[in-house]
């Protein structure tokens, strides 16, 4: 990396950043389509940057004809919507073909500023980190990525019924692992399954936690919730909070919830299983899959959904729970599980991915192995009708998830920002970079040939 006279840059905290969220919009709602824990993610941490004089400038794919062209999401935060295919009926599995598209405009908007504009590039998700490749060796500057989720473990545990993912994303996220400058994992247990499924280079690879808003999500009481959500204030409340897709197996709440019911029809008087969120993914197939399994299993007169909550109203279904499941097949962290315990619930949640690390098994919650209905029913027992231990829970729940706080995460990655635009800089020379404007031959001819592979397959 050179300064615009050919000489080395000095390395510095970044100035600005572009961050690359392909496939799905930070103003999204959470909850909704593909919008979740990602969304949250990068949200918060682009916020934080720029209470710290970073400058951040989020690029997505335009969904519609009448989003502007630019939002200003927050003071220093903006986003760019960059029109990519079709605005409307596009799945992550077609968005390939719109690689080239996207990263086109990318490249225009860079280029209408002068030479080193962005210092970072922050990938998320393998279609994003397929257009930081291209970028980082247009521009001359670090490409860093966060997968949030991985082909091969998510393959590894499928749920019945949800397809695999493709091999075009299997062969797109080889391809980033080996090219990117720093790989930003959530968990040991994602780098390790990196290093293991990924063949990533451990020097570039580098852990740090996500968050949860501390100022947001708090203790407060369960009966003002209730009666906000119309919830009789002694009701049993069993929570499931996120998209519903077979990923998340939110079915494994109802068929619990019904176990539950088999072994005490008394408690059907006082149960709510509480559901809030939309059809996302594979769920999309069958929109109204959870309300008929509801129905099939008896639970109607019972179990109440909610559409996707945004940040207020969602602590409103925390707080009113006696208990939040995660039972997911698989999760990179699992924020959903951070939230509700910062608002003092505990959590029953699936030991896979990093909910180990998400929720502290015995101490904020309870994690279980598999997804027998009979297993899950024991653990919300275990929690929701035992008053004495929930409380205990509870006040484990609230300290363990003021370990994490998304200032920690925004203070890690500007760091990592940092180090890898320090290696770049004696890695790549003048003459590779050419200014950070040109690239040579070969390597431009390398990265046509990866966007294309990834966009025929």
């Amino acid at each position: 990396m050179s300064d615009r006279h050919g000489g080395p840059r000095p390395a510095r905290p970044p100035r600005r950043v572009c961050v690359l969220s392909v496939h799905t919009s930070p103003l999204e709602q959470p909850g909704t389509g593909d919008a979740g824990g990602m969304n949250v993610y990068i949200v918060q941490t682009a916020q934080r940057m720029a209470r710290r004089g970073v400058a951040v400038e989020i690029f997505t794919r335009a969904t519609s004809s009448e989003l502007p062209p630019v939002v200003e999401m927050a003071p220093g935060v903006l986003v760019r919507h960059l029109a990519a295919g079709p605005y409307e009926g596009l799945g992550k599995n077609d968005l390939p073909g719109q690689l080239c598209a996207f990263a086109s405009g990318v490249m225009r908007a860079e280029a209408r500023h002068e030479p080193g504009w962005y210092d970072t590039i922050h990938s998320h998700y393998w279609l994003s980190g397929q257009v930081g490749w291209l970028a980082r060796d247009r521009w001359g500057v670090p490409l860093v990525h966060s997968a949030h989720t991985l082909a091969k473990v998510k393959n590894a545990a499928l749920a019945d019924g949800d397809p695999p993912e493709p091999m075009v994303r299997v062969i797109g996220e080889d391809q980033v692992v080996a090219e990117a400058d720093r790989l930003i994992t959530n968990t040991d247990i994602e780098t390790r399954q990196l290093l293991d499924l990924y063949d990533a280079d451990p020097l570039r690879t580098v852990t740090i936690p996500p968050g949860v808003d501390l100022d947001r999500f708090t203790p407060g009481s369960a009966a003002i919730a209730r009666s906000r959500l119309g919830l009789p204030p002694d009701a049993v409340v069993l929570a499931f909070v996120g998209r519903i897709q077979p990923l998340k197996a939110p079915d494994v709440l109802l068929r619990a919830a019904a176990e539950l019911l088999r072994r005490d029809p008394a408690l059907r008087e006082r149960l709510v299983v509480l559901v809030a969120g939309g059809p996302s993914g594979s769920g999309l197939a069958e929109p109204r899959a959870l309300q008929e399994l509801g129905t099939a299993l008896g639970l109607d007169d019972v179990l109440r959904f909610l559409p996707p909550q945004n940040g207020r109203e969602l602590v409103q279904v925390y707080r009113a729970a006696d208990v939040v499941a995660v039972p997911s097949h698989n999760e990179s962290f699992g924020l959903v599980a951070l939230e509700a315990q910062a608002c003092a619930t505990p959590v029953v949640a699936a030991a896979v991915g990093g909910l180990p690390v998400a929720v502290d098994d015995g101490r904020s919650g309870l994690l279980v192995g598999g997804h027998d209905p009979a297993r899950w029913a024991d653990a919300l027992a275990a929690v929701a009708l035992d008053r004495a231990r929930r409380e205990w829970l509870a006040a484990g729940a609230v300290a363990h998830a003021n370990r994490f706080s998304w200032d920690r995460t925004t203070e890690a990655l500007l760091a990592t920002y940092a180090e890898a635009g320090a290696e770049f800089a004696v890695r790549r020379s003048p003459a590779a970079v050419g200014g950070g404007r040109t690239l040579d031959a070969a390597t431009l001819a390398r990265v046509r040939d990866g966007l294309a592979r990834v966009g025929e397959s």
